[in-house]
């Protein structure tokens, strides 16, 4: 069974290179309206600076320096662009492309089919890619994709999850969140909502990747740890969608029908979750707290308006750290295996002036 493949090629115009840091600041529309971020906000990311954490270069990968502007680079989306996640995170990509000069950028959607995310990738590198930024459907199963990159050098940088091959190998580096911590600060907020006792549901993500094993085990844990009282009673996956969200909190509804707090593994779900609350005569921030995982716009306003407890921020702006990355690493500066950001948490105290700045 073989999916449609779709190439997008975008080419850009030449711009002068703006020096950029670890540091760096991504502007990108929502979902539902347009916001610049601001240095607090949840547009810019910031790369934790660990300089004891292994590198690579291209002496070690293999390779020639290559300038961005003289480059072909491709990028494939795993999932469809119908969430503000994948949404802000492609859209920053080509602002990104666009702004440093790349010569030109091809865009692939897998729409949630790993065969289709093997086949993007090979296309890209048969029509000249010489660097590829990839959004991994699974952290298993791109391996073939891989080694077509790695047979011909061109470096691979994956972004918000992670693969299980060798860094500096199979590919260059990842660029992402700590998952285990975002489960683990979902837990600390969970905990404070419920006073330290209550019954959780969790709204799991999708199987197959390091993001809901992370996130799962990070909440888990930190419940166990710090608020032994309050116990987790359903894990059901909502497959990252709001849909499946709504539909799997109607069912856990039923069974458990004493619930006080839900743990969404994305916004997505959560969001579904508030609606199967409110159909179930249950008041979101009263009679159950949520705490889900992102930082979109529509979330956080929930938090504004009193019915979630608290988003914890992934920040999908890849553009500008994926791009400094590849022209340290194109240069032939090493660069880090593993590109760790920090995210930020829109609560109670912060989340009527940050709304505004949520992709």
């Amino acid at each position: 069974m073989t999916a449609a493949r779709s190439l997008r090629p975008v080419r850009v115009a030449g711009t002068a290179v703006l020096a950029v840091t670890l540091t760096l600041a991504g502007c990108t529309k929502s979902e539902d309206s347009g916001g610049t971020s601001t240095p607090s906000s949840g547009g810019e990311q910031v790369a934790q600076q660990d300089s004891s954490g292994p590198t690579c270069d291209l002496k070690q990968y293999g390779g020639d320096k290559l300038d961005l502007k003289d480059a072909i680079v491709g990028f494939s989306q795993s999932e469809k662009e119908a969430n503000p996640f994948r949404i802000a995170e492609t859209q920053s990509i080509k602002d990104e492309a666009q702004k440093v000069g790349v010569k030109q950028l091809l865009t692939t959607n897998a729409n949630s089919q790993l065969n289709k995310q093997i086949s993007d990738i090979q296309d890209m590198i048969n029509q000249g890619a010489q660097a590829l930024i990839v959004a991994p459907l699974n952290s298993d199963g791109l391996e073939p994709a891989l080694a077509a990159a790695r047979a011909k050098n061109i470096p691979v940088l994956t972004v918000d999850r992670k693969v299980n091959s060798q860094a500096c190998k199979d590919y260059v580096a990842f660029l992402g969140s700590n998952f285990v911590e975002q489960g683990k600060r979902a837990a600390d907020e969970m905990a404070k909502a419920l006073n330290n006792k209550g019954k959780v549901a969790i709204l799991l993500g999708s199987s197959g990747n390091n993001v809901t094993t992370d996130r799962t085990k990070g909440f888990v844990d930190e419940l166990k740890a710090k608020a032994p009282d309050v116990e987790i009673v359903a894990q059901q996956t909502g497959e990252f969608t709001r849909e499946k969200g709504q539909s799997v909190m109607e069912q856990i509804i039923q069974a458990q029908p004493d619930i006080t707090g839900v743990y969404a593994e994305n916004d997505e779900m959560g969001l579904g979750a508030l609606v199967a609350l409110k159909s179930a005569g249950k008041t979101p921030g009263t009679d159950v707290q949520v705490v889900s995982i992102d930082g979109t716009r529509n979330a956080v306003q929930k938090v504004v308006d009193g019915e979630m407890a608290a988003v914890v921020e992934s920040n999908p702006r890849f553009g500008p750290l994926a791009f400094d990355t590849l022209k340290k690493f194109l240069g032939g500066d090493a660069v880090p295996q593993n590109v760790v950001i920090t995210d930020k948490l829109y609560g109670k105290d912060n989340a009527s002036t940050e709304v505004s700045n949520a992709y």
